[in-house]
């Protein structure tokens, strides 16, 4: 399984960016995915996690700034960033607990590489 994400950049605080991630591989099927962030010198953080269920959740930090949506027949999650500030500067993280096939269905958790996201002041 691979999760490939896509998006992020330079953006000026105010602006807003997006990304996307699409999980690909013997999938059997995905239980949640989401994004974490890490800034420099801090701890990977959650940003937001849609489970199987539509259940999304949110850091304190970006809510009612940032949503997160899942397309499930695609295996993809965005995340639509709005009002972006200087401290949102991050790198961005997609994230899945995915169940696929490697000698059996077995969950588990993956990573896809981080995107770059910088909000300038």
């Amino acid at each position: 399984v691979q999760l490939q994400a896509s998006g992020g950049g330079l953006v000026q605080a105010g602006g807003s960016l997006s990304l996307s991630c699409v999980a690909t591989g013997s999938i059997f099927n995905v239980h949640s995915m989401g994004w974490y962030r890490q800034a420099p010198g801090k701890q990977r953080e959650l940003v937001g996690k849609v489970g199987s269920g539509g259940v999304i959740n949110y850091a304190d930090s970006v809510k009612g700034r940032f949503t997160i949506s899942r397309d499930n027949a695609k295996n993809t999650v965005f995340l639509q960033m709005n009002s972006l500030q200087p401290e949102d500067t991050a790198v961005y993280y997609c994230n899945g607990d995915i169940r696929a096939y490697s000698g059996g269905f077995l969950m588990r958790n993956y990573w896809g590489q981080g995107t770059q996201v910088t909000v300038s002041s």
